[in-house]
């Protein structure tokens, strides 16, 4: 069986890091990086670390609008199926990237597997959400990591081909949990005590693209009075530059991290402030209480279970959760199967 992956941000390369390695025992896999997250720091390391095999194809697709990326992404993949006519199209998440290999594949017949599908933010001004239902109802397979994700597309009306195979991001998190302990000096590089610093991370459009929100968020920052780490995303540190804002002698801005790096900060930290899924469920398995900088999310488990809290990006919500004990209750968003072998074995039967 051939099988073409397509990935092109930093979260996929992290679950594909675990898929591929199982994959690949007993099939053929293609990989092809879009170039959507295209500098070092948020590419070329993720496949270092995580011991992800070198792409057959880089389309090298940069930054640019929706439309434009997507559009050329759509016509880069397309290329490549063409080329390699693969028995199914693997895609991941909800960026850019995965809309266009699913796009690009359902117009040419091939089979499209979704990996994460049934997520729903239902805010249909976010572009992941947009992509997300878009994906799910073009997909063959649609591989879903909770049951509340399985519901989601119950209520769509989507049955068919709905698998709960649990969570390939929470293998990839185990497994870079035990390397980081050898391979990350993150902590002694940045002169930091373990539970004695805050985390955050600020990529989003909503967020970025929009002065009020990402002010608000500097706003509070500066009003925080512990140390306060911050890898800055390029478009994020775009953003800051041209507000001039100046942060707080307490907040360390540093580039973007590896994979081994940040999980190490995110183990260690005492909490979490981010607008990323990924890191949201991250700081659920590693027991670390999360600040949500967004109004909703399609990790509703983590907030029932006590471990995030969603703030939006009022200051005063902010800075009054980061002082406030929540009430940490356990939930259990994956299943005790291995995702990846799951996910194997649906795709060599369907």
């Amino acid at each position: 069986m051939k099988i073409v992956s397509i990935v092109g941000a930093r979260p996929q390369f992290v679950k594909a890091a675990v898929l591929s390695r199982e994959l690949r025992k007993e099939h053929t896999e293609i990989l092809v990086h879009t170039g959507q997250h295209y500098d070092s720091n948020m590419s070329d390391v993720f496949f270092q670390e995580m011991e992800i095999p070198v792409p057959d194809y880089n389309l090298n697709i940069g930054s640019g609008n929706h439309g434009e990326q997507t559009g050329a992404m759509l016509k880069g993949i397309e290329e490549i199926l063409l080329i390699e006519k693969p028995d199914w199209c693997l895609v991941y998440g909800d960026t850019n990237s995965t809309l266009a290999g699913a796009l690009a594949a359902v117009k040419l017949h091939i089979k499209v597997a979704h990996v994460e599908a049934g997520l729903r933010s239902f805010n249909r001004r976010m572009p992941e959400e947009i992509n997300r239902v878009l994906t799910d109802h073009i997909s063959d397979l649609l591989l879903c990591p909770t049951q509340t994700a399985v519901d989601n597309l119950r209520n769509e009306g989507i049955t068919q081909g709905v698998h709960l195979v649990g969570d390939v991001m929470y293998e990839a998190l185990m497994w870079a949990v035990e390397k980081s302990k050898t391979h990350s000096t993150i902590l002694t590089d940045l002169n930091l005590t373990p539970k004695n610093y805050l985390l955050a991370t600020v990529h989003r459009a909503e967020n970025t693209d929009d002065t009020e929100h990402l002010g608000n968020i500097l706003s509070a920052f500066n009003q925080i009075q512990e140390t306060l780490i911050w890898p800055v995303h390029p478009r994020t540190r775009k953003k800051l530059e041209e507000m001039h804002w100046q942060p707080g002698k307490h907040i360390q801005l540093i580039d973007p991290l590896g994979y081994l790096d940040m999980v190490q900060l995110e183990e260690n930290t005492r909490m979490i402030l981010t607008d990323s899924g990924g890191i949201q469920k991250e700081a659920y398995w590693l027991q670390v209480p999360c600040i949500t900088l967004r109004d909703e999310t399609e990790w509703v488990e983590t907030v029932q279970s006590g471990w995030n809290t969603l703030t939006g990006t009022n200051p005063d919500k902010i800075l009054s959760a980061i002082n406030l004990k929540s009430n940490l209750n356990s939930f259990n968003i994956r299943l005790q199967e291995k995702p990846s072998l799951l996910i194997t074995n649906l795709l060599t039967k369907s």
